[in-house]
């Protein structure tokens, strides 16, 4: 079945989003100008804070008024991301983005509300996928049954979701996203939670709900920072059944033999930047894999031992993913490229979504030029997925 026949989608989470008002801002003044750009059917990937998803469930008729106005602006939505809590755009996020986690009651709530308003959003006959945290974030302490109690809240969630599409008969499934220094952010470690997964369904109607609500959403840049084999990471997956709910389509930056590049370094540090988490991985000579948890002014400028003489670094930084080059920076869309021409073996079409929230922070980038970049993207991506 492979590529999905839905509108390519873009996710909102590159805008503002605090209140019902800031959302349909966002759809106004970005959302409809790509579209127009794009010349496509365009789907909005919305991210809704939970602040927005309150007022949504609070305000009389407010659901089905929002879900008239994507209507009226030639917009469909099949999927939320639904990774970001609080608020995506203040002035530092970096490792808050990981909270709540999949133990706090709090996670779970905002999640089914979710659902509920994907539901009553869906097009008919359309499956809606939500995309969330990988569990939670390494570096927090957790105790030492943190991932059998996720496990528990994740079936748990799945009967809601069963239950949600028993009341409305739509289908929302759980994506589940793997993310470098995360719980889950290998392929290795998301193949051994779904088996516990497995393991604490307790009948076989439990395994069933597990097997149709939940499975990843696979963003392609974060498991090339990870440098794994994208195409054998996607086969592995589908080998063992774990369904990917939806495709992020992503780039990040690479550099070949940084330690020899200055002009590459002098270039990287332009994109150390505060609000959000750039996760930077080393592969050395001998192919070891060196890692920090943020990029920072000091590895960017002054790179010591391995990081030094690593023959390449990938950074988890959101770049346009139409992009082989920024200057003397490379991207992963090599990787991207890989990953999509693996997605066509799948027996089903995993809901695909361009997510470059990073426009307000990138170096050159900022808000006046989303429109043209996301537009650009867009284009690029199309082609590539005709190709």
């Amino acid at each position: 079945m492979s590529i999905s026949s839905l509108p390519l989608s873009y996710c909102t989470n590159v805008h503002p989003g605090r209140s019902i008002v800031e959302v349909d801002e966002g759809l106004d003044r970005f959302t409809l100008p790509i579209k127009q750009g794009y010349g496509d059917e365009l789907a909005a990937g919305l991210w809704l804070a939970a602040s927005v998803i309150r007022e949504l469930e609070s305000t009389p008729d407010a659901v089905s008024r929002f879900a008239d106005g994507l209507k009226r602006r030639g917009l469909t939505c099949y999927t939320l991301n639904a990774f970001p809590y609080g608020d995506f755009h203040s002035a530092r996020v970096k490792e808050n983005v990981y909270l709540p986690d999949w133990t706090q009651p709090n996670r779970v709530d905002y999640s089914l509300a979710c659902a509920r308003v994907l539901a009553a959003m869906l097009p008919d006959d359309v499956d809606g996928s939500i995309s969330t945290v990988p569990l939670g974030f390494k570096p927090f302490e957790h105790p030492a049954d943190f991932a059998d109690r996720c496990a528990d809240q994740l079936i748990e969630f799945s009967r809601q979701l069963d239950r949600l599409r028993s009341d409305t008969g739509k289908l929302i499934r759980l994506a589940i996203e793997p993310e470098p220094f995360c719980v889950l952010e290998t392929t290795a470690e998301t193949l051994a939670f779904f088996q516990r997964l497995r393991e604490h369904a307790a009948d076989v109607s439990a395994l069933e709900l597990v097997q149709t609500h939940l499975g990843v959403c696979y963003d392609v840049c974060h498991q090339a920072v990870e440098f794994e084999d994208v195409a054998a990471s996607i086969r592995s997956l589908a080998a063992a059944e774990i369904r990917i709910n939806k495709v992020h389509i992503t780039c990040a930056i690479e550099i070949a033999n940084p330690g020899s590049n200055p002009a590459a370094l002098a270039a990287l540090a332009r994109y150390v930047e505060p609000r959000y988490l750039h996760q930077t991985f080393a592969r050395t000579a001998t192919g070891s894999i060196v890692k920090q948890v943020d990029l920072d002014t000091p590895l960017a400028t002054a790179p010591l031992g391995e990081f030094r003489d690593a023959s390449m670094w990938r950074v988890h930084f959101h770049v346009p993913v139409d992009a082989e080059q920024l200057g003397p920076l490379g991207t992963t869309r090599g990787e991207l490229k890989r990953a999509l021409a693996v997605v066509p073996e799948l027996d089903y079409a995993p809901h695909l979504e361009v997510e470059t929230y990073t426009w307000e922070v990138l170096p050159g980038g900022g808000t006046p030029n989303i429109v043209e970049g996301f537009t650009r993207e867009l284009l690029a991506t199309k082609r590539l997925l005709e190709s």
